[in-house]
């Protein structure tokens, strides 16, 4: 097996379960440590150990790699990731509207995120970094925003594209934290409450119709905000009249999220059922921080096929040309 590739591969891996993110980094760093170099140049040992961001494990995995087998780390997160999620829904999404890069709080660049939706099949994919307001998460000022769309830009090419995108936070009253006419620029703005979680029922709910009543907005994000597993511990989902925000989203064509990423699993799937009887639109997303990341979409596909959500009405579903006509009329509507 090729090193490169099986260290890459690892790093994805470990990113698809959200492991420790020094660990997954620990890999990608190596592999570009060897990136272009001979077979003859990896058996040399002592240099190769010598070489900045070659450690211990994955000096192993070189070694496994260059021996022709499959290294054993490898093996075990083959078979720790299970077998792949398939389901009829899946193979129908073309792309995914919720990712993060290093701009913010993702664990890589701009370039590697959209390569790992290439590699994936997607027609496209939207880059949506976060806002101002959340400091915790580097969030996006609009100078530095302005400064991804050239970046964005050279990463379309060979039947993908990257969409110039953010995910805005949702502020008390509803107010989206950016510039209005700089979310006019935008391919994509996926709306999500990230503070004050825990506001009354009746001012919350007004706080997310407000956000869904707002032509800007494609996609409201991860509604309830709850987590429900994983290693930054459970949250309870905020408390909102969902009948009344679903309302306001099949309103204004806004898509509810499906957020694929296990911790979340967000809205349940009481409110998923509430949703379609509504007649909302449906966008499956990975809220992908790293590019082993953007496959979790296999797990939101599974649940929404499960779930009975139909093919027609989630947008990932649209081919690029549909999905652009549909944020035009909600900017112009």
């Amino acid at each position: 097996m090729n090193p490169y590739d099986a260290l890459t591969e690892i790093a994805t891996l470990l990113e698809r379960e959200r492991a420790s993110r020094y660990k997954s980094k620990a890999f990608r760093a190596a592999a570009d440590a060897i990136a272009g170099l001979t077979d003859e140049e990896l058996r040399d040992a002592a240099s190769l150990r010598r070489r900045k961001g070659i450690g211990d494990s994955t000096f192993a995995v070189i070694q496994e790699a260059l021996e022709g087998g499959t290294p054993g780390y490898l093996v075990d997160l083959r078979e720790r990731a299970g077998v792949e999620r398939a389901s009829t829904l899946r193979k129908l999404l073309k792309g995914d509207l919720h990712s993060h890069s290093e701009w913010s709080d993702g664990l890589t660049s701009i370039e590697l995120m959209a390569a790992a939706g290439r590699s994936l099949g997607h027609e496209y994919l939207a880059l949506t970094d976060h806002s101002p307001r959340l400091r915790v998460a580097n969030g996006l000022s609009p100078e530095r925003l302005r400064e991804q769309r050239g970046v964005v830009a050279a990463e379309s090419r060979d039947g993908f594209t990257l969409l110039w995108g953010i995910e805005v936070d949702i502020l008390d009253a509803g107010e989206l934290d950016q510039e209005p006419d700089l979310l006019d620029e935008l391919d994509i703005v996926v709306a999500s409450a990230h503070s004050k979680l825990r506001m009354e029922k009746a001012p919350m709910t007004g706080r997310l119709v407000a956000a869904v009543s707002n032509p800007r907005v494609d996609v409201l994000g991860h509604v309830t905000g709850r987590l429900v597993e994983g290693s930054r511990g459970t949250r309870p989902q905020s408390t909102f009249d969902a009948e009344a925000v679903f309302e306001a989203c099949a309103a204004h064509g806004v898509a509810v999220e499906i957020n694929s990423r296990p911790e979340r699993q967000d809205p349940p799937d009481g409110m998923i059922g509430l949703a379609m009887e509504l007649g909302c639109l449906f966008s499956i997303d990975s809220d992908a921080h790293a590019p082993g990341q953007l496959s979790l979409i296999d797990y939101g596909a599974e649940r929404a096929e499960r779930l009975g959500v139909p093919a027609e009405r989630i947008v990932t579903t649209w081919p690029l040309e549909r999905l652009r006509e549909w944020t035009g009329l909600r900017r112009e509507g």
